[in-house]
């Protein structure tokens, strides 16, 4: 009997510690993304490419860097935001501005339930936002 019970708290404590790591875990996270053109990143240039986003922590505040390889590119402040359902693919949402430069905001994951929104006003979706597949 008593192994019952204690089988039945260590499979709850499981479930229980599943659930808050949920929401983008407390380790080490990484995510893939496109860019289609050249887009600045906290000043730095990226060109059209792959790249990967890496970042340490649950938030809201976390130090997000942005890799190609075994390169860091940029580092910038980034919040993470929950989000009320799973993305269902992943977009670099890139703003563009009057003289036509274009600067990633925020970036979702196909299936996962937060963003990134990078810089440290943290970036806001504007109407003017374009959505890089």
């Amino acid at each position: 009997m008593k192994s019952s019970l204690f089988s039945k708290v260590i499979i709850a404590s499981l479930a229980l510690m599943l659930t808050a790591s949920a929401f983008a875990g407390g380790g080490s996270h990484k995510d893939s993304f496109v860019i289609s053109a050249v887009t600045t990143v906290s000043g730095q240039q990226l060109q059209a490419g792959e790249y990967e986003a890496r970042w340490e922590g649950k938030g809201p505040t976390v130090q997000l860097s942005i890799t190609q390889g075994k390169k860091v590119l940029a580092t910038v402040p980034a919040q993470l935001v929950e989000l009320d359902r799973a993305s269902l693919d992943t977009r670099a949402v890139i703003k563009s501005g009057a003289n036509g430069d274009r600067e990633l905001t925020t970036l979702r994951f196909s299936g996962k339930t937060y963003s990134l929104n990078l810089g440290t006003e943290f970036a806001k979706v504007e109407n003017k936002t374009d959505l890089i597949n």
